[in-house]
């Protein structure tokens, strides 16, 4: 059985999703993503929310072959720690390509791809998937 999403939640996140947009510390001038309130680095709250780099290189990767119930439909996939180009990371999945052919350090670009169906009656979720950059 299939969780339904809350429709006002998918609606609030569509910009950070559909745009990688993350938040930059003022104070330390790290910048991260998810957004946060406050810097992990710091501690400091004057962020600034910023349009992130939407390409990098794979840093390290795993095949999700057991996957939560939610996901088990796209077993087996390909998640991995990123670092965009201003050196920003985070964990996506890596699309378009066999897990053979991956290797870290290997560069990608975030693409716009469908996270999940949440049912056939259910919210569709889109976002940023990364690929090897073409």
């Amino acid at each position: 059985m299939v969780k339904a999403a809350s429709v006002p939640r998918v609606w609030r996140d569509r910009e950070v999703k559909y745009r990688l947009l993350g938040t930059y510390c003022k104070s330390c001038g790290k910048s991260h993503y998810p957004p946060r309130i406050y810097c992990p680095h710091c501690g400091s709250k004057d962020l600034e929310l910023v349009k992130l780099p939407e390409e990098g290189k794979i840093l390290h990767f795993t095949v999700i072959r057991a996957p939560p119930t939610d996901f088990e439909e796209y077993a087996p996939y390909i998640v991995a720690l990123i670092e965009l180009k201003n050196g920003t990371r985070l964990m996506a999945q890596v699309v378009d390509v066999r897990a053979e052919e991956l290797k870290e350090g290997m560069e990608v670009e975030a693409v716009f791809r469908k996270y999940r169906e949440q049912g056939p009656d259910g919210v569709i979720e889109y976002g940023l998937k990364f690929r090897p950059k073409l």
